[in-house]
């Protein structure tokens, strides 16, 4: 069986062996690993700059499980839950379309409101 294959790394035409061969030698094979290992470390570096460029827009799993376990929601909390933005939270708050309880100057919305403004959406 003759199988006419172009390296990934060198860009060569060769015959491979096997149908999985990726690379024309071990040399080009060792070079194409290297590159891949350094094109996933600068990706995870990158990705790292960009959380602490804006950690608002990543969120974790602790953080998750804290929502998960509150009753009373924060505004940005349940924004989240909503996938809305909270300034469309507010708005809907300001309008009605939503229930809260204001505690001085913050918002706090029952986890339930949440639940059943989700289900009515959908």
């Amino acid at each position: 069986m003759r199988i006419l294959k172009i390296c990934e790394y060198c860009k060569n035409d060769f015959i491979a062996r096997k149908t999985t061969s990726k690379t024309c030698s071990d040399a080009c094979a060792k070079r194409l690993y290297k590159l891949n290992e350094r094109n996933s470390k600068i990706a995870q570096a990158e990705m790292k700059t960009e959380i602490r460029r804006s950690p608002a827009a990543f969120i974790t799993e602790d953080q998750i499980k804290a929502i998960q376990a509150k009753e009373n929601l924060t505004l940005s909390e349940a924004a989240f839950l909503l996938n809305i933005s909270p300034l469309t939270l507010r708005r809907w708050i300001l309008s009605g379309k939503m229930n809260s309880i204001k505690i001085g100057k913050k918002h706090s919305i029952r986890k339930e409101d949440v639940f059943c403004r989700n289900t009515q959406l959908q």
